[in-house]
């Protein structure tokens, strides 16, 4: 069980331990590249020790404390109306400086490809992206004996996380 996180889609691929491109989902098949604004985002590894070719997918969010920081400085008629709104608009930026200003942060949720690494299990793959220096969405691993009081912690926790969510 895990965050869905209300941010922007982002596809993170490695080459040789090197970021090698940042892509949205855009229309489903062919996405934005945002490589130069993800190269300035708060927390992702610009390297990682993993040689062969690593994609991940996870979303781009802006922390509560942010937003609020942001709209305080703009005029009304500026203002943005959620911060997925402002994280959208931050990560299409042509200027990274501005990107980088915004605190842009990246939470992985899923190892879409790697090579020979074969992880059976969800919460295997995340504790391996977190082994590489990623930051991988909040999850716990629930049995049917324990899925109600999770999601009812998770619901709980909800109005006290940093970040929006919408499941």
């Amino acid at each position: 069980l895990s965050w869905k996180l209300d941010g922007l889609t982002i596809v993170l691929t490695y080459r040789d331990g090197q970021l090698f491109s940042a892509l949205t989902r855009g229309n489903g098949e062919v996405g934005e590249d945002v490589t130069n604004n993800a190269r300035v985002f708060a927390n992702i590894p610009l390297t990682i020790p993993y040689k062969e070719e690593l994609i991940i997918r996870g979303e781009a969010v802006i922390r509560y404390e942010d937003f609020e920081r942001i709209n305080r400085l703009l005029p009304q008629e500026e203002k943005y109306k959620s911060p997925r709104n402002l994280c959208s608009g931050s990560v299409r930026q042509l200027n990274n400086k501005i990107t980088k200003e915004r605190n842009v942060y990246f939470y992985g949720f899923a190892l879409v490809t790697s090579v020979d690494l074969g992880f059976q299990w969800r919460s295997a793959q995340l504790q391996y992206l977190k082994d590489l220096g990623f930051t991988v969405v909040d999850h716990t691993i629930v049995t049917e004996a324990t899925i109600e009081a999770e999601v009812a912690r998770y619901k709980e926790q909800i109005t006290s996380n940093p970040f929006a969510s919408d499941g």
